[in-house]
C-alpha cells in the first residue's frame, strides 16, 4: 500500500499495479523533500508556490500527486505504458483536481517535450533502473530548463549516468540500492 506521506493530501490511499513500476518509497520521497525544502531555503527560493513538478516515468503518480499534496500548483506526469495509464489516472482523478494536472501518453525518450518550462522548477527522473540512458535524456533537459529548475534523477546506485556540460550536480545521497541525484544548470 502507497500513501502520500505529507502535506494537504497526507495518508491517502494510491492505487497500485504489482507489475511494470516500482513506486518511490516513503523514505525517498520524504529525503527527496527535504533536501528541496534545504535548498530552496539556502538560495531563498520558493519551489512549490506558484510552479509545476514533472514527473518522467510517472508509473502511478506517487512523486508529481505527493507534489501537489505538498504545495505546487501542477504537475505534469509522462507515462506511456497502458495498465500503468490506467492507474496513473485513477490515482490522479481520485486525490486532485483536474486543473492541477496533465498527463502525457507517450515515450519520453521520443518526446520533443512540446510543454512550457517557464514555471517549472521540479523535474523528477524515476525510470526503470538500468534501462535507459539518463545522461541522453539530461543532455536535452539541459537546454530547457532555467536556473532556477532542479533535476531529480532516481537511480540505480551502480547507474553512474554522464551529467552533461551544462549541469552541475549539486547533491547526490545514497538509499540502499538507490541513488538520489539532484542537478542544476552550472
Amino acid at each position: 500500500m502507497i500513501k502520500i506521506t505529507a502535506g494537504k493530501y497526507k495518508g491517502k490511499k494510491l492505487d497500485i499495479i504489482s507489475k511494470y513500476v516500482r513506486p518511490t518509497s516513503s523514505i525517498k520521497r520524504e529525503a527527496f523533500f527535504s533536501i528541496i525544502d534545504s535548498y530552496g531555503f539556502k538560495i531563498s527560493y520558493n519551489f512549490y508556490y506558484g510552479k509545476t513538478f514533472v514527473d518522467l516515468f510517472a508509473g502511478l503518480g506517487t512523486m508529481g500527486l505527493e507534489a501537489i499534496s505538498r504545495g505546487f500548483n501542477y504537475a505534469i506526469f509522462y507515462e506511456n505504458n497502458d495498465d500503468v495509464l490506467k492507474i496513473l489516472k485513477k490515482n490522479c482523478n481520485n486525490l486532485i483536481k483536474k486543473e492541477q494536472y496533465e498527463i502525457i501518453e507517450q515515450n519520453i525518450l521520443s518526446s520533443s517535450f512540446r510543454i512550457n518550462f517557464e514555471n517549472i522548477s521540479i523535474i523528477y527522473i524515476d525510470p526503470p533502473y538500468n534501462k535507459y540512458d539518463i545522461g541522453n535524456l539530461l543532455s536535452i533537459l539541459q537546454n530547457k530548463i532555467n536556473r532556477k529548475t532542479i533535476i531529480g534523477v532516481e537511480s540505480d546506485v551502480k547507474d553512474n549516468f554522464n551529467s552533461p556540460n551544462k549541469l552541475n550536480v549539486v547533491k547526490q545521497k545514497i538509499y540502499g540500492k538507490t541513488k538520489l541525484s539532484f542537478l542544476t544548470l552550472s
